[in-house]
């Protein structure tokens, strides 16, 4: 079975409370919760994970890459505008990462609109809540 790794950066652990207007009301367990009902219907296999540790995202990038991983599927919150080590170990990957965001960093704050990631990542989804995680397993699974 194809496997998919679902990776969540700093704070994303509160959503559903940090600041709806921006963020919405579902948290990550109900996102999870998605993700996995969807992954049956598409019959591949999800693993979801969150750390508000940047060397944590990394070891996990690394390790989809030893383990053959089909794709990872990466919110980065906060260190998409700041990891010069996030984007290496996503450059030092052969699997491909799909960037996710739940708002859109192009109409929010001019720092947010910098992603250091981008360039290295398959492609990028943001600014549709929950369902920009929906639309990246849909584009996981079809690479």
């Amino acid at each position: 079975m194809r496997k998919i790794l679902v990776l969540n950066g700093p704070n994303l652990n509160l959503l559903g409370t940090r600041e709806p207007e921006i963020y919405g009301s579902t948290s990550l367990d109900d996102i999870a919760g998605e993700l996995h009902a969807q992954a049956g219907e598409l019959q591949v296999d999800v693993d979801i994970r969150q750390s508000n540790h940047e060397g944590h995202l990394i070891d996990w990038l690394h390790e989809a890459r030893a383990t053959g991983c089909d794709a990872v599927i990466l919110n980065a919150g906060g260190f998409t505008h700041t990891s010069v080590a996030l984007r290496d170990a996503i450059s030092a990957i052969r699997t491909p990462v799909i960037e996710v965001h739940l708002s859109n960093p192009q109409a929010r704050e001019s720092f947010r609109r910098r992603s250091l990631i981008s360039a290295v990542c398959k492609g990028s989804i943001s600014g549709f809540g929950a369902l920009s995680y929906r639309l990246a397993l849909d584009a996981a699974v079809r690479l």
